[in-house]
């Protein structure tokens, strides 16, 4: 496993993270228009996306760790590490690439994600207040400890 394979891997997780951009801004789209229906679609496909991330940063991360083995580094380098260590030839200039890439990826989900979560929290407390306005008040007590519901609050006048 050398750094072809390693860059291969990089090019597949930025596809993805891509991928990943697009569902975020689809997300965001359905919330903005109102149309709930699709929103439960919308956040599996992001999971979906999110699954196969993962897999791929695992698989990348084993390559990684290969590679710097073989350039003399820890086997936990990092991709800056690696673009840093590599032994000459265009490697170093090509995971730096990668690396601002994924870097400027990984801020464009971020920012996605805070505001569609600020879509779902302004959703949730318009919801939230809706139910609450339908609950009945409970009302007051006649002479019998019954409530009441169209009683309001009164005054006796025991001057009558």
């Amino acid at each position: 496993m050398g750094p072809e394979e390693l860059t291969t891997l990089l090019w597949r997780e930025r596809e993805l993270l891509d991928l990943l951009v697009f569902k975020l801004d689809e997300e965001h789209l359905i919330l903005q228009s109102g149309k709930t229906r699709w929103l439960d679609h919308a956040t599996r496909e992001v999971e979906h996306v999110m699954d196969r991330l993962r897999a791929a940063s695992l698989e990348r991360t084993a390559v990684a760790s290969s590679v710097a083995l073989a350039w003399g580094l820890a086997d936990n380098a990092t991709l800056q590490d690696l673009a840093e260590g590599a032994a000459g030839g265009p490697w170093g200039e090509i995971l730096s690439a990668h690396f601002a890439a994924l870097t400027t990826q990984v801020d464009q989900i971020r920012s996605l994600r805070d505001t569609n979560l600020q879509f779902l929290r302004a959703g949730l407390r318009s919801a939230q207040e809706t139910v609450a306005g339908m609950a009945p008040d409970a009302g007051t007590y006649n002479h019998l400890g019954h409530t009441r519901q169209d009683a309001g609050s009164r005054f006796l006048d025991k001057s009558v």
